[in-house]
């Protein structure tokens, strides 16, 4: 079986060395870079199946390094691991990329259970080449969105959508007009209905809104205390 690959971007020696003599005996192959301008250049040459980023570090930033990354793979699954424990430090790690979002101190089995939860969901095993898949389009209002191939398309411009926008918008769309549960979304797309998952949906709905709003006849209503609801009034 082939070892999860893991990036860690972490500027504490001791806590980067213990989490590379736990991860490296429990099966994951770990690379531990000491800022983030280090991490950088592992991540392009090592192509990691996870990230692991530490926020405040000498050099480069954890926040500025996962936009970077962001900018060319919206794919690879990142957890930021932190002291910053406000809010709006989460809610800003989401809002940059971010999959998952860890508070220091942490146990080393929850962190063993995340890097696994993230890998089987992004099907690290199973590279998919989405070139060789078939184009399977759904309308959203004027939009065309492509669930294959990340896209989301109007008459104007592309938008390319991470994996976990194009899930949650696909859910959406199966349950179009009609309550999305948010306790099943979390479990279908996140694995499971912790806060900070739930902190994390809320952050991909509202970039889901941002990507749709050019067209009023389509809406991502929150329906306090139950769910999620898409509205396509252009199918009325």
């Amino acid at each position: 079986m082939n070892k999860i690959k893991v990036l860690l971007v972490e500027d504490e020696a001791v806590l980067a060395a213990v989490v590379k003599e736990t991860l490296d005996a429990r099966g994951f192959e770990l690379t531990i870079a000491a800022n983030g301008v280090e991490g950088w250049s592992l991540f392009n040459n090592n192509k990691p199946d996870v990230c692991v980023v530490d926020v405040m570090m000498p050099r480069k930033d954890g926040y500025s390094l996962v936009e970077d990354i962001r900018r060319v793979d919206q794919l690879v699954p990142i957890i930021f691991l932190t002291a910053k424990t406000q809010t709006a430090d989460v809610i800003k790690g989401f809002e940059i990329g971010a999959d998952d979002y860890m508070k220091k101190p942490f146990s080393m089995e929850e962190l063993i259970l995340r890097l696994k939860s993230l890998n089987r969901r992004s099907g690290f095993q199973l590279p998919v080449d989405r070139s060789s898949l078939p184009c399977i389009v759904n309308k959203v209002g004027h939009f065309k969105f492509d669930y294959n191939q990340l896209e989301l398309v109007d008459d104007e411009k592309a938008v390319s959508l991470s994996q976990r926008e194009a899930d949650l918008l696909q859910l959406l769309l199966d349950y179009k007009n009609n309550l999305l549960d948010r306790k099943t979304a979390l479990l279908t797309i996140w694995g499971d209905d912790s806060p900070f998952n739930a902190r994390s949906m809320d952050v991909y709905i509202t970039r889901l809104r941002k990507y749709l709003l050019s067209d009023n006849s389509v809406q991502i209503l929150n329906i306090r205390g139950f769910g999620y609801k898409l509205i396509d009034q252009s199918l009325v």
